[in-house]
């Protein structure tokens, strides 16, 4: 693309978006070319901030008569670097934050209709007004966006009983390569007329097309959660106590996370209010969760014979129930926060994988030792959804070592890790998607059929190459 061809391209977005609409001064483009992790920043020549699905439409009109590549982006919250643009200078920014309207709320037929600009906790809030519940819940539920989780297919800690974001949708609304608008703001929950096209665009990474509304299916609030933060001796233990709760609660065990006595340091040296929610460390801990429905006082008394149950056959060794909201909120945050606290100890290794529930506590064994290994002194920090098998295998440095020195060895521990994974018949992106970060690695986890299939969707819904170009997809 030549700088006659993006000058071309910025007059018209000018012309188009009208004042507040586009930025293109370094300081105002700043926060939208850097993720929080630091390991992407990029240059744009603009960014494009519109406020309607018009809007859009009419910038992917121009983006395609000029063939400049275009690369959505919510609240900037991805971990993969997908929402960053490169460092060519090609690459508009559009950002669609301006477009956080909730469109329609409906308690009767338990369906939110809402922007992609929106936050998730503005979703949340959404739903509350009417007594209903979003159920999709992220540490960075006050700034991420709707758009940027069904995009991504966000997991989150409830996906143990409502599912991943593909499954909480009904309908959606997606701008195209070309600029048409595909309306598919559906709130039916049947309808077998042809292929469901939402399901493309849902952890698509915006490669196929721009959401920029969705339908978002709403559940009954729970009467009560009840939370209990247990100390368990191994990953193994936890496991049986997963398959206990599941046996007794059923659809009612909404959360079941696995965290590290390292973790859980972290949190009490960088996380601000963070308190020791016991008072005897343990190796391992479980966050375990269950939603009433009406019967509440049946619920506790069936949790507090659970977990009565569970210290007799030696699963637990020591626990806190949750003796009101505030006390639940802050067992949460805890788990909620141990990936940013890890900041602050130094450099951190990443992967978020996923492995067959009944496998996670033997992966946990043999990827520790084999980065302990690799590494010696390293602080492995994995914690997760130990319920749907998803754990965020993270690795901090040494004391005492040099940062930069560390984080060049990402690639080989990350091959490293990741050949485990696949041994153990996981997935090496569980919940974060691909983004730029691991496109490099899509050849060797997806057969050729899988690969030439999604080229072929990728040719069909964007044949100029403009939408986010250099994402998912590998060369």
């Amino acid at each position: 693309m030549t700088t006659d061809t993006t000058q071309a391209a910025l007059a018209a977005f000018s012309a188009l978006l009208g004042p507040g609409g586009l930025k293109t001064a370094p300081e105002d483009t700043a926060p939208f070319l850097r993720e929080w992790r630091d390991l992407y920043q990029g240059t744009t020549p603009g960014v494009l901030l519109p406020q309607s699905t018009e809007a859009v439409s009419a910038i992917m009109k121009v983006a395609s008569e000029h063939g400049v590549p275009i690369v959505p982006q919510g609240g900037n919250t991805g971990l993969v670097g997908g929402q960053i643009p490169d460092g060519t200078g090609r690459e508009f920014v559009l950002s669609l934050t301006r477009m956080n309207r909730v469109r329609g709320v409906d308690g009767e037929g338990n369906t939110l209709t809402v922007e992609a600009g929106l936050t998730l906790q503005g979703a949340q809030e959404a739903a509350e007004s009417v007594d209903r519940l979003f159920p999709l819940s992220l540490g960075s539920e006050g700034s991420c966006t709707i758009g940027g989780n069904l995009s991504t297919n966000a997991g989150g800690t409830a996906v143990l009983a409502y599912g991943n974001a593909r499954d909480l949708v009904l309908g959606l609304e997606v701008v195209l390569a070309d600029g048409r608008i595909w309306s598919g703001l559906s709130s039916l929950r049947k309808d077998n007329t042809g292929y469901d096209l939402k399901q493309l665009f849902l952890g698509s990474e915006g490669t196929l097309g721009i959401i920029t509304a969705a339908v978002l299916k709403l559940f009954p609030r729970p009467a009560e959660r009840l939370a209990a933060f247990l100390a368990v001796p191994t990953p193994h233990e936890a496991l049986a106590l997963f398959n206990r709760a599941r046996a007794a609660a059923g659809p009612q065990l909404t959360g079941f996370e696995i965290m590290p006595r390292i973790g859980v340091e972290f949190c009490l040296s960088h996380l601000p209010g963070a308190r020791d929610p016991l008072e005897t460390p343990s190796p391992w801990y479980v966050l375990m969760e269950w939603s009433a429905g009406t019967d509440t006082s049946a619920a506790e008394s069936a949790f507090e014979a659970l977990l009565e149950e569970a210290m007799e056959a030696g699963l637990v060794s020591d626990g806190a129930l949750a003796a009101s909201e505030t006390q639940a909120r802050a067992f949460w945050a805890m788990r909620h926060g141990m990936s940013e606290v890890q900041r602050h100890e130094g450099g951190s290794i990443k992967h978020d994988v996923s492995v067959p529930v009944a496998r996670v506590p033997d992966f946990l064994d043999v990827a520790t030792k084999a980065v302990l290994d690799m590494v010696p002194g390293c602080r492995p920090v994995p914690f997760g959804h130990l319920g749907d098998g998803n754990i965020h295998f993270n690795v901090s440095q040494p004391l005492g070592a040099d940062k930069a020195d560390y984080l060049a060895l990402w690639d080989a521990m990350n091959a490293r890790v990741h050949a485990i994974v696949q041994d153990f018949g996981g997935s090496i992106s569980a919940e974060h998607g691909i983004g730029r970060l691991k496109r490099p690695l899509m050849a060797d986890v997806k057969d050729g059929v899988s690969l030439d299939l999604m080229r072929s969707l990728k040719a069909t819904f964007d044949p100029q190459g403009i939408l986010n170009p250099g994402r998912v997809l590998p060369d």
